[in-house]
């Protein structure tokens, strides 16, 4: 009987999803995002110019729109609205013009997937592991680079998505990671998530997710402690090796 339980156990604490966050994680996108925030800034008539540098901090901020109300307030205190709902009406045309230059960009084949990213997706499906994203980027950034990336017929590939729309508590509130546990039907012992980020760790960490890390340039110096593993990419990840690693956690 003992032996019963325990293998009943086992089997229900087998890894059951993939969880991926986007930005940084599916793909290093910063640069191009980065880009299209000066564009929407010059179309806009604002002077604003974010470098490397500011971009990598401004990345503690987690979703666009906060990004851009973070770096008004913060730099730009003498800027005020006129009135009522004025300065997230202007926030809200930003964004939107810098989503439409981001799109351009990967519609131009500006963004790629990270190495080894598509081969696991894959792999998962392939022996019936469920994927799943849960992200702070908008609905139509991940439509993008995955129809570029995957076909037409991507958003199949996936059995819940999370994103800006549908949790707008931003990481590293666990919110997103919540909602595709209960999307997902699944423990979080029984999930993994991918994180690029110190926001995202914390974000599936508060969810109870053990956390697989591949910083890029943008986050290298993050504080990643309580990471699964810390990776450069997924180029020599599969699908045995993350079940090895997640039945020791």
């Amino acid at each position: 009987m003992f032996q019963l339980v325990f293998a009943l156990d086992r089997k229900s604490c087998m890894l059951r999803a993939l969880i991926f966050d986007v930005d940084g994680t599916l793909a290093d996108t910063e640069s191009a995002h980065r880009a299209a925030f000066n564009h929407a800034f010059a179309e806009f008539g604002l002077d604003w110019v974010w470098d490397d540098g500011l971009y990598t901090e401004l990345l503690n901020i987690s979703g666009g729109k906060e990004r851009i109300l973070h770096y008004w307030k913060t730099a730009h205190p003498d800027l005020r609205e006129v009135d009522a709902g004025a300065l997230q009406d202007t926030v809200n045309r930003l964004h939107e013009l810098k989503t439409a230059a981001y799109e351009d960009a990967v519609n131009s084949g500006a963004v790629s997937l990270r190495p080894g990213v598509l081969k696991l997706m894959d792999e998962a499906l392939r022996e019936g592991v469920q994927l799943a994203i849960a992200t702070t980027t908008s609905p139509v950034n991940i439509a993008a680079l995955l129809r570029r990336a995957v076909g037409p017929d991507w958003r199949l590939n996936f059995t819940a998505i999370g994103d800006a729309s549908t949790a707008p508590i931003k990481k590293p509130h666990p919110q997103v990671y919540l909602q595709m546990l209960h999307a997902l039907k699944l423990h979080a012992y029984q999930c993994l998530a991918f994180e690029d980020s110190s926001n995202g760790l914390r974000s599936a960490a508060a969810a109870g997710i053990a956390t697989l890390i591949t910083p890029t340039r943008y986050t290298a110096d993050h504080d990643f402690t309580g990471a699964l593993r810390v990776l450069p990419d997924l180029g020599r990840v599969d699908l045995a090796r993350l079940r090895r690693w997640h039945a020791a956690v």
